[in-house]
């Protein structure tokens, strides 16, 4: 008959461990598929709302199209769509182990000007929905909390605040 040999201190602390980042990352994978279907429904709502089909909130880049097509304008989204692409690219380009400082200037200057084009994004559809800045903030601050009352709430779209 043959014996289990007993393990030792480090490997039971090791599988530990293990379990307990397995099972973050599980809580954590689980949290974020519960927002992004929650998101999926409040665009969807919100699409309704704007007189739009409600299946565009599925498709990523073509919801956000959607959204500025309702809220702003379409060239506002091809702003939108390259700023991110050049933002993306530049902010990957100074990664590198001796990056150029010209490159890491252009990288954060590029990096403010899409966070000022968010928000100002996020205060048109604020506007076109009848709400002010305080809920452009809340926009700004709780996206995922303030898109839910959009879609569920009493708000009514009033139209695009061109």
């Amino acid at each position: 008959m043959e014996t289990i040999a007993p393990i030792s201190e480090e490997a039971a602390t090791n599988i530990m461990v293990g379990g307990i980042l397995g099972a973050t990352l599980g809580a954590v994978a689980a949290i974020t598929l519960v927002l992004w279907v929650l998101q999926i429904i409040a665009y969807w709502k919100i699409f309704k709302k704007a007189g739009e089909p409600g299946w565009k909130s599925i498709i990523p880049v073509y919801s956000q199209y959607t959204l500025y097509k309702a809220t702003w304008n379409v060239p506002m989204f091809w702003v939108w769509f390259v700023l991110t692409i050049v933002t993306t690219v530049f902010a990957e380009l100074v990664q590198t182990p001796d990056p150029n400082i010209v490159l890491t200037i252009i990288a954060f200057v590029l990096t403010i000007a899409f966070m000022v084009f968010t928000i100002m994004s996020y205060h048109k559809i604020s506007k076109s929905f009848g709400h002010g800045v305080g809920f452009t903030l809340g926009l700004i601050f709780l996206w995922p909390i303030f898109i839910l009352i959009l879609g569920f709430g009493s708000s009514q779209y009033r139209g695009a605040d061109l």
